[in-house]
């Protein structure tokens, strides 16, 4: 049927080919998704309107020279916020194979397509290349990558976020989400005068048939390109395969025979009479698609050939050379990646190369690693000493050579880590840069650091700005690695303050564990903005807590298999529109199995204990130094004022008056130049 209505584009304008886990599904028909196009504009459809006539007319009859081959120039914008639709360059890779076999008969699995349509399965002729070459003619693999939660809705937006000139390049988004389908696109006459619409996107899930995709999966691009060069669905203008409505409906191509569409591999299927469905064709929702038709081949490249949308500029030679993909490949990039920057000495960092684009040769240096050297595209490397290490990667391509060194790339943490407990107030860190503690910030828009404004003790706390962030995107505050080997009966104690900006906001504040020293984490305590989250209120300018506006949390929940010499917590904010958090006072505290027994070992002892009124505590110092001495609860906190003292080397008896403090167990940690020590101290009566 070649008809041609503003009804049709109204109803028929944006080709999405949608599929979920189980079945295909269409959008063909939403009214939404044009009205981005047009802005329900009369003259924007009568150009679409003028658009269509022109290719179909140039359609009509056309026959195309079958020796004549075309290259694209493709570009794939990968958008992703940091999670499994960060696809890699593999996957990419593999989809562009499976295009240029899909669109020149390489696919092994034509052969098995039924003797009905065997003789006429196509060779389209189209060749697709990742671009060489960026639109300012810098070296490029073809391949970009854009961090945004727009991933997530797979819309028009997303695609605004970047895009290559269409008259050079096909534009190809991935995302976590395609608008709900599996990918989607619109036909040339459609995006004529909506260059900035133009491109296919598609699901991270979708693209190939390695990483994330499958190969159940992989052709999901080969429909969209269809579409993307005015290919309809075979059963023709319609979003219900399987409708009988759909046998009065055409392809507008001959040697496709009238059907209802499919959703399952029907190769006995005649939906529309005695006449076999060409079931296995790429622009079915069957799954068992293996083949274009002779007709579908020359409607492709009648749209390929026609000025409609630019198509017939991009595979011009003098496009194709200044998109790079006709030259030799140039190797113009050093690169590579690790699935960790930070690790716990005595594990590995996994290495990969990233360079292109034409890696002949390759050399890489770690020192402080084993091995120390190594020529493998994806090495492991394996780090014994704590300590900040430099990576070095050289590529060549037979003449030349580059190089990409990463000063600070590995940093190894001690393992196993400091004992409990622990108290953590701020009040001796300038900069939670080159402390203990670990910030992630994956947007760079702000994240935790040291303030002055608020405290619960002392004058210090962390704050993380909470107004340039876009909601859903987090940061975390890491903890240094601790030893809980010997602990029992963990509890992690934390003061906090957050207020809401309005009652809508949606900011989240996770309290996770970890006992791999960081590499898998495990949630404990989850709080809310519209709960448990909010002690502030609703605070329009900027929040700074006063003292009446701090809560306290303690986690009890930190089981036996946290009980390790590589534990680690973390605190992550999930943004939603609210205003700054503030933490302080963050304790780490258990009972200690064998305390007393290794602290008498070591130098340090408290007699009696159990002790009522008072006790006495003996150092044996082996140096001299600054000695501070504290009594905390079992949750970290001071009990009592600390004691400074300047001590000399040799024995030495404290006598520690305990009447202010009810019965119950406590620790005296004993610290500094020359000792740190804890020892449990019980008052009163207890065993």
């Amino acid at each position: 049927m070649r008809s041609i209505s503003l009804f049709g584009i109204a109803v028929f304008a944006t080709a999405l080919h949608a599929q979920d886990d189980a079945n295909f599904s269409c959008l063909t028909h939403d009214p939404g998704l044009l009205s981005r196009i047009t802005n329900d504009d009369p003259e924007m459809l009568q150009r679409m309107e003028m658009a269509r006539t022109e290719l179909e007319l140039r359609t009509d009859g056309f026959e195309r020279d079958r020796g004549q081959g075309f290259v694209i120039p493709v570009v794939f914008h990968i958008v992703h916020a940091f999670g499994q639709e960060n696809i890699s360059n593999e996957q990419v890779e593999d989809a562009i194979r499976i295009l240029n076999d899909d669109y020149n008969k390489e696919n092994p699995d034509w052969v098995n397509v039924r003797p009905a349509f065997l003789d006429l399965v196509a060779d389209v002729g189209i060749t697709f290349r990742l671009a060489q070459r960026d639109p300012q003619g810098n070296c490029s693999n073809g391949i970009t990558r854009t961090v945004s939660t727009l991933t997530h809705e797979g819309d028009y937006a997303m695609t605004q976020l970047i895009q290559w000139p269409r008259d050079r390049y096909m534009n190809i988004w991935v995302g976590a989400q395609a608008n709900g389908a599996a990918g989607y696109t619109n036909y040339p006459w459609v995006l004529d005068n909506s260059p900035q619409s133009d491109g296919i996107v598609v699901r991270a899930g979708y693209v190939g048939s390695i990483g994330t995709s499958s190969p159940g999966r992989s052709r999901v691009l080969s429909h969209e390109v269809g579409h993307w060069l005015n290919l309809q669905h075979c059963w023709g203008n319609s979003n219900d395969p399987g409708s009988e409505d759909n046998c009065s409906m055409d392809d507008g191509v001959q040697d496709t025979p009238l059907t209802k569409g499919w959703t399952s591999c029907a190769l006995s299927g005649a939906s529309c009479g005695s006449a076999l469905d060409n079931v296995e064709n790429y622009m079915e929702y069957s799954y068992c698609d293996k083949m274009f038709t002779l007709g579908q081949a020359d409607r492709m490249i009648a749209a390929l050939t026609s000025s409609v949308a630019d198509r017939s500029d991009l595979w011009q030679p003098t496009n194709l050379s200044a998109t790079g993909v006709t030259d030799d490949p140039l190797l113009c990039h050093a690169e590579f990646s690790m699935d960790r920057h930070q690790i716990c000495a005595g594990e590995s960092i996994s290495f990969t190369d990233l360079s292109y684009n034409h890696v002949v040769t390759r050399s890489w240096e770690f020192p402080g690693g084993a091995p120390t050297t190594s020529t493998d595209y994806h090495p492991d490397v394996v780090y014994d000493e704590p300590g900040t290490y430099p990576v070095t990667l050289t590529v060549g391509d037979g003449t030349s050579t580059l190089s990409s060194t990463q000063i600070v790339a590995v940093e190894v943490l001690p393992y196993p880590g400091m004992t409990i407990p622990f108290a953590e107030g701020f009040e001796a860190i300038d900069d939670l840069n080159g402390s203990d503690w670990t910030t992630f910030d994956p947007y760079s828009d702000g994240t935790y650091n040291v303030t002055s404004l608020a405290s619960v003790t002392g004058s210090q706390s962390v704050r993380l700005p909470n107004t340039g962030s876009m909601s859903g995107r987090t940061d975390a505050l890491i903890s240094p690695v601790f030893d809980l080997s010997d602990a029992e009966e963990i509890t992690l104690t934390y003061r906090y303050a957050f207020a809401k900006r309005n009652n809508d906001n949606v900011d989240g504040l996770g309290v996770y564990v970890s006992n791999d020293c960081g590499t898998t984490w495990s949630l404990r305590r989850q709080l809310w903005a519209i709960s448990t989250l909010s002690t502030g209120g609703v605070v329009v300018g900027n929040f700074v807590p006063t003292e009446e506006q701090w809560a306290e949390n303690t986690i009890t929940s930190i089981s036996g298999n946290y009980a390790v010499e590589g534990f680690r917590f973390k605190f992550q904010f999930t943004h939603g529109g609210g205003n700054d958090l503030y933490l302080d006072d963050i304790n780490l505290n258990g009972l200690t199995v064998g305390m007393d027994d290794r602290s008498n070992s070591e130098g340090i002892r408290l007699w009696p204990n159990p002790a009522q009124d008072r006790a006495t505590l003996e150092m044996d110092l082996v140096a001299n130094g600054q000695v501070s001495i504290r009594i905390l609860d079992v949750l970290g906190r001071p009990v009592a004022p600390s004691a400074q003292l300047r001590m000399g080397r040799g024995l030495h008896r404290i006598d520690l008056p305990l009447t202010n403090l009810a019965d119950g167990t406590y620790f005296l940690h004993v610290y500094g130049d020359p000792v740190d020590q804890m020892v449990k101290l019980i008052v009163g009566q207890h065993p």
